[in-house]
């Protein structure tokens, strides 16, 4: 009898660690997490509902230009990825990844989204609309990857790397930040004939000889290729 009471009491025991690790594991992996996106703050923070509870994520290994910030001014580039966030974003289903940790010093679950099978921490980078940032043990799961996709960015000169000296690793310095020197201005007489804009908002936008405005569009720059215009932070007009 008490040799049976001991082999109950050890199956017992087993069952209920075996149970509290199986918890544990799905409480922090929270990989598969399927929500909709219910509000975009900004470029990287958002709200989902998880458990018939609104959360708020911060994206984990990404920073984007304040729009919001107490006691910041709007910061270049912010607009440009708080939008792009909303366009992506809002209203969607979304995927949540979360590491290791599971929340920051807010109570704001830290995670990686994944929409349509891409990560959308990645795609803010390959844009050049955040920088590598706030990468604390143990959550480094992507470290090495998204640093990798910021050097192609960099070598681009897309977004925040068309401002020389302004995303650093310390944050976005607009003090010592001085617009990158543009190529040299190429006459319309040659093969360049595609317009460089810069709107009354501050957006850089290329027109080519089949655009709606092209000839209405004053050019404060002109570029050969597209290609050529988008290295240098231009993006085509919306149709």
């Amino acid at each position: 009898m008490k040799v049976f009471r001991c082999k109950k009491f050890f199956v017992i025991n087993l069952c209920i660690l075996l149970t509290s690790l199986l918890v544990g594991c799905s409480a922090t992996s929270g990989v598969g997490e399927k929500t909709i996106v219910t509000n975009v703050v900004d470029g990287d923070t958002l709200d989902v509902m998880i458990n018939n509870k609104e959360e708020r994520i911060r994206l984990l290994l990404v920073d984007t230009p304040e729009t919001k910030h107490p006691s910041k001014p709007v910061q270049p580039f912010g607009p440009e990825a708080s939008k792009f966030a909303k366009d992506t974003l809002e209203g969607k289903e979304v995927t949540v990844e979360l590491d290791v940790s599971e929340r920051d010093k807010y109570g704001r679950l830290l995670a990686y989204i994944w929409i349509d099978g891409k990560m959308f921490n990645e795609m803010l980078l390959e844009k050049g609309l955040a920088r590598v940032a706030y990468v604390y043990a143990p959550n480094t799961k992507y470290v090495d990857q998204f640093y990798e996709i910021q050097k192609k960015a960099q070598k681009q000169g897309v977004g925040i790397w068309s401002i020389e000296n302004y995303a650093t690793e310390e944050g976005f310095i607009e003090e010592k930040a001085s617009i990158k020197k543009e190529p040299s201005t190429p006459t319309k007489n040659g093969d360049c004939v595609i317009k460089g804009n810069i709107n009354s908002k501050g957006e850089k936008i290329y027109h080519t000889p089949s655009s709606r405005s092209y000839n209405q569009t004053k050019p404060e720059i002109w570029f050969c290729t597209e290609e050529e215009a988008i290295a240098a932070g231009f993006r085509a007009p919306v149709r």
